[in-house]
């Protein structure tokens, strides 16, 4: 049996396919699978061993459906199910099983701020598309693999090498990200030395966080690339970290997690710590949250309470023992 697995984007709604892929290829005898997306996120299975075959999206949809064709697919498993899949799937005629996104219950929910979306992780959601193949949950933690060898001793000053807490301050959007003053009271509490992770666009954060504590704090934000910034996160004695990617990749390797959740909520998305054992998933209840789906890049109220207003002890504590 030939299986191709789609999704486009982003980071996080990758991650979560793991477990599917994973699944189809281990509980199906002799299949073969194919993942296809976008050429950014190619990094996401690379080195996967449960991928046969890695296909990226093409200039042109025609061209994509032309490589597609060409392989003869028994069955597509569509976990975009958007415009370009939809025609994917048109075009092609391969027998297909498509994830429903439920849009117009997560509309509502958020327009209206009611609770219409059973609280299911995203992984659980997908799995039901290749639940007509027999296959189920093996109940393993998602897949992600470092690409090359990293050394501590090449990345992190000597005061952070024999045991740190990595603090993902990153986010695409403003209101997923905690003010740097607020980083900046919890990283004072922990007693171990901290690592801030991030892109270049939270390099000029970190370095006002580690300019105000000093040593104990070491801002890698922009210095390491991805795939030293996973294995740094895999090292971690364990992780704080929002609604962004790399949070979501460090669940791969079984830390301890703080999921801190500001105008986005959890429940909406499907997407709280899969499989970890020891997680604690943060943000305030305000009759103003969720204020979007996706993020924002300012709070549309102007105070940022669902951020501001997060108590620093329960994240002290659990990341202190």
């Amino acid at each position: 049996m030939k299986i191709l697995v789609i999704r486009f984007s982003s980071m996080g709604d990758i991650i979560y396919t793991t477990p599917v892929v994973r699944c189809l290829k281990k509980q199906i005898p002799g299949a073969e699978v194919h993942f296809l997306t976008k050429p950014a996120f190619k990094y996401i299975y690379d080195n996967n061993p449960y991928v046969d075959k890695l296909l990226l999206l093409k200039p042109t949809l025609s061209a994509t459906i032309q490589e597609i064709k060409a392989e003869n697919y028994d069955y597509i498993i569509d976990l975009h199910n958007n415009l370009r899949t939809t025609l994917i799937k048109l075009r092609t005629g391969i027998h297909s099983s498509t994830y429903k996104k439920q849009a117009v219950k997560k509309w509502l929910s958020l327009k209206f701020k009611l609770k219409l979306i059973p609280p299911v992780h995203l992984v659980d959601r997908y799995l039901k598309t290749v639940k007509f193949l027999g296959v189920i949950n093996d109940n393993q933690p998602i897949d992600y693999y470092i690409k090359a060898e990293h050394q501590l001793s090449e990345l992190l000053p000597a005061s952070h090498q024999k045991g740190y807490i990595a603090f993902v301050i990153g986010a695409t959007h403003f209101t997923k990200r905690m003010p740097n003053d607020k980083i900046t009271s919890i990283c004072r509490q922990l007693n171990r030395p901290v690592v801030l992770l991030g892109g270049n666009d939270v390099k000029s954060n970190g370095d006002i966080i580690a300019t105000a504590i000093g040593p104990s704090v070491y801002n890698a934000c922009g210095i390491t690339s991805l795939d030293e910034s996973v294995f740094l996160v895999s090292q971690a004695k364990s992780i704080i970290g929002f609604d962004t990617g790399l949070t979501h990749i460090a669940e791969a390797f079984n830390k301890p997690i703080v999921s801190i959740w500001g105008g986005t909520v959890p429940d909406l998305l499907g997407v709280q710590p899969y499989m970890v054992k020891d997680v604690l998933v943060t943000g305030i209840e305000i009759s103003c949250r969720p204020c979007s789906k996706f993020g924002l890049e300012k709070c549309p109220l102007g105070h940022f309470k669902c951020m501001n207003d997060i108590v620093d002890d329960d994240i002290v504590n659990f990341s202190n023992k």
